[in-house]
């Protein structure tokens, strides 16, 4: 599915889309983490906005 950027309700906001420059670019300068280092996160606990940052944040 095509991701609607006029959709930014919580469905969009809830999952990272690693086809999207603009979602990678909010992923690694927010947090502060490299794109390898976002790749790997959502490797290991799937696109939920909710993990990923539980795992960034967990130094795994």
């Amino acid at each position: 599915m095509a991701d609607d950027k006029r959709m930014t309700g919580s469905p969009d906001r809830d999952r990272i889309n690693l086809s999207e420059d603009y979602e990678i670019r909010g992923w690694t300068q927010s947090p502060g983490v490299s794109e390898q280092e976002l790749r790997e996160a959502v490797d290991a606990v799937g696109n939920s906005a909710e993990a990923v940052r539980a795992y960034l944040g967990s130094g795994a």
